[in-house]
């Protein structure tokens, strides 16, 4: 176990996807499972931006919720702050901003209209 103290600088992330700061003080810490990304697309530079959608997993932890999921799933919330992401890890920690506005245009990704009334706890703009 490496215990002493590093510090990590990972670029700059743009938070415009969020239309308030509700719900912020309340996010919840969760486990994201990186088989749900693709490292070229949604962390090329080692970093999963703040603002992707995610969807709750049969195995409890969080992936990425895409375009045809809301068929099976639905949007549980939106990551909060971005996460760097070590080489070969298949999981990482994360915070959830599962109650709160969003704006849809701003996020990392598509968020369709089909997507957006999953959500429970998310208002889109």
């Amino acid at each position: 176990m490496d215990l002493k103290i590093t510090v990590d600088t990972f670029g700059q992330d743009d938070q415009s996807w969020m239309a308030s700061a509700e719900g912020t003080n309340r996010a919840r810490t969760i486990t994201l499972d990186l088989t749900t990304f693709t490292a070229g697309t949604h962390y090329p530079n080692g970093y999963l931006k703040s603002g992707y959608a995610l969807k709750k997993l049969g195995s409890g932890k969080y992936g990425l919720f895409s375009p045809g999921d809301e068929a099976t799933a639905t949007i549980a919330g939106h990551l909060l702050t971005p996460v760097r992401i070590p080489t070969g890890a298949t999981k990482v920690s994360g915070a959830l901003l599962w109650h709160g506005s969003v704006l849809a245009a701003k996020c990392p990704h598509t968020v369709n209209a089909a997507g957006q009334a999953t959500a429970k706890q998310i208002t889109y703009f």
